[in-house]
């Protein structure tokens, strides 16, 4: 925190607390936008978090900011919304108490995205198992659905939240989440029926027509075009270029698949939806009588089906109503204008309580049905403006007026006696003047006088209410109010300012003007409790028809929920986050002084301030106060030995702090102006940078040290730029010949290369999928002595034998062998030799092919000899020491007739008269054989046994069996027999012709 002091002048101070004129609104507004115009968003006062949307995205929100702010003092690190967050977490998990974070604003401010931060920040910090991570892509994904039916486009926000939102996070007793509780406050039913210029209807409608399949329009009955719809042009902005409705509409279709919506859930669901669209396009016409009737009934067919009531009853109950006559409910016809008022009033009440059916089905699915034990809570509550939409066609602040003054007291007796008396009991504190709004909402809500009661009871009474009765009503009940004003009751100046149906009430944050006009709807009918349809089933109960109490006006709903909200409230430990709309345009960097400044009043921020100011602007431990401060007393430098308190009471006295200005604790200073601090401060720097005012010997190793540390890094980045410049400039010639210029950036590439290459070997040397080489590897190969591929599957192959070479060998031998030959599959990963010649064999002094041992057996009697095969490019040849005994010319290898070759497993068999030998590379040495000849399409195979020739006109046989250990022997009966290990022997039988 102290650090940050040092550039207080640039980018203001951290905390509001700090500020010398805290009560001057400049100084506040112009500390905000220091910070603000270096995208430092976030400001404390105190405990409380001020956040001035940016527009635009920041790169604070990563995993490792959340990873720096986890577990850490809450004034250890600049201001962060994960800050508030992790200090409830660890309050919570420290006290075993509730929590609960408070986010408020107007509209556009940023809640809703600071309440999903908070989310994602528990989601990825708190422990967690397989099972509880499902609760939390729950969780999450409850967001985006709750947005589709609860948000909307206004004219100072794309995705404006039209209800407020109370959101409990339920943890066990080892700070895992294990579930979560949504309460929802009013959505604003209005936006149904009618939006303003530059506004639209909840987004759901749109993200229904742009992304629904053409199936399940077609079976809705809707057509994809917007426009066609009276609910959703009255803002004469159905397509909004900064919404993508097709995308969002996939995100909520995978969240009803999450978060255990089953498929009939969502088709009612999505009926419901068109229904309202259908109802919207029905038109009232006049009959003879002048009652309402329906002339063109394809919508209200389409509704019919969709919802699953009587097409009749509908129609009749669109039309009509029912009054007590003689103790009986008779119809009541009604008139186009009243039937218009009848439409309007169904919509709006199937849209409020399906709204209200979704977030309890979403609380179905993040409750916690495991057995956890859920041990505290952390409740976010996102309020709204359009909280408070009792009256059509308006919105107000009403739930920030009700819980600005408990705030304020809150923070007053957090301020005080939790932390301040404890220390000093002859502190006094000093009155602090501030609006108190209670006056405003007793205008609004007290019983029997306010105008919520005023409202009821026109809604209530016998007889015809109307708009203007209504606000004849409130002058008559309220016209003296000194808060309160009309048309009628104003002066002629304010006079024109209002209109005829308007009413106006006056508040500490400014001026806000009703509308009366549409404050009086019909209630539900009857025909919606015998639906079809599930959900509507649910929301409209047959025992409401039978319940004679007088039911609860919108207005009261409100209220009694708002009571509810703060009565649990003052329950937990608070957190607050007050949210800033910069400008309306939402443009990034524009700072709108007069549209701010407007909102830090109404927040109540300045009389946040000056509560926290009441007490001490800055409190630190001693440890650290005198750990930072010590070198500017001399008795404290360069070590203190005694207690830190009395460290820092000499500290202070040779500084020359006055009385007034701190007090010391049990275990920390406080310090009560920040000009106090700032000095302290600005004195440390100074010490700093006048080395002959501290002890020499420290400050010159210290700067010695750090004159070290910067010439090295300063000769690290001028060899950065030479070899930035070298490979530029090796880049730029790439496509030359080797020279100085390029052959450094040549190297990297062909290292580079290689290194790929490593890790994308193929498996199977069969396999051609090798990685390309760049093109300047083929231009320079030669120069540079590589091979545009150098591979080998075995490392002993490497540095023998080229990758082609291999490769084509390897083609052959399957050609040859695969299907066909035991032990094949085996061979394939081992690479081909050049040659079997081992050290101390003695050969003919010519270039050979290749050479491999082999065992030769005669004709007489098959004794087993030692000789070498030597394959050269025109003959082949069996070798006794440097002796040629047997030459076979590739010449004369056909395909029919004469002598025979053939290749058992570990036999390799040339028949040529009397030659017949044994090879234990026999694949190797018979591809090599078939590509010297180019025959190798002679090679077959044979099973069993096989005859041959021993000589002229005699013939011999080979026999194959299996044993316990490969062997060749000559059997009783004079045939060459040969036992293998493996259950089938085979040959391969390569036809040869020489002349004996």
């Amino acid at each position: 925190m102290e650090g940050a002091l040092i550039a207080r002048d640039r980018v203001g101070v951290q905390d509001f607390v700090l500020l010398d004129s805290h009560t001057s609104e400049t100084a506040f507004l112009n500390n905000l936008r220091k910070r603000y115009q270096e995208n430092l968003i976030y400001t404390y006062i105190g405990t409380l978090l001020v956040s001035v949307n940016p527009y635009k995205e920041l790169d604070i929100y990563t995993v490792t900011q959340m990873q720096l702010y986890r577990g850490v003092n809450f004034f250890e690190l600049p201001p962060h919304l994960y800050a508030i967050a992790d200090n409830a977490y660890r309050v919570m998990c420290s006290e075993y108490n509730n929590h609960f974070i408070l986010i408020s604003g107007e509209s556009g401010a940023g809640k809703t995205e600071a309440s999903k931060k908070i989310l994602q920040y528990y989601a990825v910090t708190c422990p967690t198992t397989e099972q509880l991570q499902i609760v939390r892509d729950r969780l999450l994904l409850s967001n985006p659905v709750l947005e589709a039916f609860g948000n909307a486009k206004t004219l100072r926000n794309d995705n404006s939240s039209r209800f407020g939102k109370y959101m409990d996070i339920q943890f066990d007793f080892k700070g895992a989440p294990v579930g979560g509780h949504i309460l929802s406050y009013l959505i604003e039913k209005s936006r149904v029926v009618h939006q303003n210029h530059g506004e639209r209807n909840f987004h759901i409608f749109y993200q229904l027509l742009e992304g629904g399949d053409k199936d399940l329009l077609c079976w809705l009955g809707l057509e994809r075009n917007p426009q066609k719809y009276a609910y959703l042009i009255q803002g004469r902005c159905a397509k909004v270029f900064s919404i993508n409705d097709k995308n969002d509409w996939k995100i909520v279709r995978k969240a009803f698949s999450i978060i255990d919506f089953t498929e009939k859930d969502v088709e009612h669901l999505f009926g419901i939806v068109a229904s309202v669209l259908h109802l919207g396009n029905i038109q009232f016409e006049e009959d003879s009588n002048g009652h309402a009737i329906i002339r063109d009934g394809t919508q209200i067919k389409w509704i019919s089906k969709l919802l699953g009531v009587h097409l009749s009853i509908l129609q009749e109950s669109l039309t009509n109503r029912k009054i007590e006559a003689r103790s009986e409910e008779v119809l009541s016809p009604l008139n186009v204008d009243l039937a218009f008022y009848a439409r309007d009033a169904v919509a709006k009440a199937i849209y409020g309580r399906t709204f209200t059916w979704l977030v309890n089905k979403i609380n179905g699915s993040l409750a916690n049905k495991e057995d956890y034990g859920v041990g505290w809570k952390i409740t976010v509550v996102s309020l709204s403006p359009a909280a408070w939409s009792v009256l059509i066609h308006n919105t107000d602040l009403y739930c920030d007026w009700n819980l600005a003054p408990k705030n304020l007291e809150m923070a007053r007796k957090r301020s005080s006696s939790k932390t301040f008396l404890f220390f000093f009991s002859s502190f006094k504190w000093e009155p602090i003047p501030y609006f108190n709004n209670k006056i405003i909402c007793d205008l609004v809500e007290q019983k029997h006088k306010g105008i919520i009661s005023i409202l009821d009871e026109e809604c209530l009474r016998p007889g015809e209410a109307t708009d203007l009765s209504f606000l004849e009503k409130l002058e008559e009940k309220v016209g003296d109010h000194a808060h309160f004003v009309t048309r009628k009751l104003a002066d002629q100046k304010t006079r024109k300012s209002i209109d005829w149906v308007d009413f106006r009430l006056l508040h500490y944050a400014g001026e806000v003007t009703y509308c009366a006009v549409g404050s009086f709807s019909l209630p539900p009918f009857q025909v919606l409790c015998n639906s079809k349809n599930g959900i509507i089933r649910e929301c409209f109960l047959l025992s409401e028809l039978d319940n004679r109490r007088r039911p609860e006006t919108v207005a009261t709903q409100f209220k009694n929920s708002l009571m509810s909200l703060i009565e649990i409230l003052m329950s937990k430990e608070p957190s607050y986050v007050r949210c800033i709309k910069p400008n309306e345009n939402k443009e990034p960097g524009k700072f709108d002084d007069y549209l701010i400044r407007h909102q830090v009043k109404y927040l109540g921020l300045m009389e946040h301030l000056r509560v926290r100011r009441a007490g001490f602007a800055y409190r630190r431990k001693y440890e650290l106060f005198l750990q930072r401060y010590k070198s500017l007393c001399p008795a404290t430098w360069p070590h203190w030995h005694g207690p830190a308190a009395e460290g820092v009471e000499r500290l202070i006295k040779h500084i020359g702090y006055k009385p007034e200005e701190y007090k010391l604790g049990r275990t920390k200073i406080f310090i009560r102006f920040p000009k106090t601090l700032f000095a302290t401060e600005d004195a440390f720097e100074f010490r700093k940078h006048r080395l002959g005012m501290v002890p020499v010997p420290f400050i010159c190793l210290e700067a010695c040290w750090r004159g070290a540390l910067a010439r090295k890094a300063a000769k690290k980045r001028t060899w950065a730029v030479q070899i930035i410049r070298k490979f530029i400039n090796g880049f730029i010639n790439r496509k030359k010949p080797l020279c100085p210029e390029n052959i450094e950036f040549v190297k990297l590439v062909q290292y580079k290369y290689f290194m790929k290459l490593r890790d994308h070997v193929p498996k199977n040397v069969l396999d051609k999928s090798w990685l390309q080489p760049p093109s300047i590897l083929e231009e320079v190969r030669v120069a540079a002595g590589f091979c545009s591929v150098v591979t080998c599957v075995h490392t002993s192959c490497r540095k023998d034998c080229s990758f082609s070479k291999q490769l084509q060998q390897k083609v052959v031998a399957s050609a040859v062998f695969r299907g066909k030959k035991e032990g094949y599959l085996q061979s394939i990963n081992q690479p081909f030799m050049d040659t079997r010649l081992r050290p101390g064999h003695v050969l003919l002094a010519q270039e050979n092919s290749y050479v491999t041992p082999v065992i030769k057996y005669d004709r007489n009697g098959f004794k087993a000899r030692d000789r070498l095969l030597v394959l050269t490019q025109s003959s082949a040849y069996v070798v006794e020491m440097a002796k040629i005994k047997q030459k076979i010319d590739y010449a004369t290898l056909k395909g029919n007739g004469g002598s025979q070759f053939y290749a058992l497993f570990l036999f390799v068999c040339f028949f040529q008269g009397d030659a017949i030998l044994q090879c234990e590379h026999v694949f190797e040495t018979v591809t090599k054989l078939c590509m010297l000849a180019n025959k190798q399409n002679l090679v077959k195979v044979v099973q069993g046994s096989l005859q041959f020739r021993i000589g002229s006109g005699k013939e011999g046989t080979m026999v194959f069996t299996v044993g316990q250990e490969p062997q060749v022997f000559k059997a009783k009966n004079g045939q060459l027999t040969v036992v293998s290990c493996t259950r089938f022997n085979n040959s391969f039988l390569f036809s040869s012709q020489v002349s004996t």
